[in-house]
């Protein structure tokens, strides 16, 4: 188990909830059970999902909640594509709120692919144990 908090792609997803918290501010008050909360709440399932999927006890469900927040970066990319394309953001918050996102996909995806790598391993390490242990009986 490790500490969200030193997760470089944990901390890029927190200040992209912190900005996305910051420009939805000034969306239209008829935007704020709709556009506005969906859009803070996509920012802030990617840094949450990371925080719970530390928690977990294998590389396995830790990967699960990895894809969680990778879906939840995409939905965000639409959401923020959405409140541009409704001009209540400008294009030079779009394309840093974009930059951002993509930055923390890039990240995502190699964590995911970095966790399958030791989960295969495992898997691996595993299989050569158990096959040990029925060589020796076997003997």
């Amino acid at each position: 188990m490790q500490n969200y908090r030193n997760l470089v792609v944990w901390q890029k997803g927190h200040q992209l909830t912190l900005d996305v918290y910051r420009i939805t501010r000034n969306f239209p008050k008829d935007e704020l059970y709709g556009l506005t909360s969906q859009l803070r709440r996509a920012s802030y399932s990617i840094p949450s999902n990371l925080a719970e999927g530390t928690g977990k006890l294998t590389d396995l469900d830790f990967r699960r909640f990895v894809s969680i927040a990778l879906g939840s970066v995409n939905e965000l990319e639409y959401f923020l594509f959405l409140s541009y394309s409704l001009n209540y953001i400008s294009n030079d918050e779009y394309v840093k709120l974009d930059a951002q996102s993509n930055e923390v996909k890039r990240m995502l995806l190699g964590l995911i692919n970095r966790l399958g790598k030791r989960i295969i391993a495992s898997v691996f390490f595993i299989s050569i144990l158990f096959l040990g242990s029925l060589f020796l009986l076997a003997a």
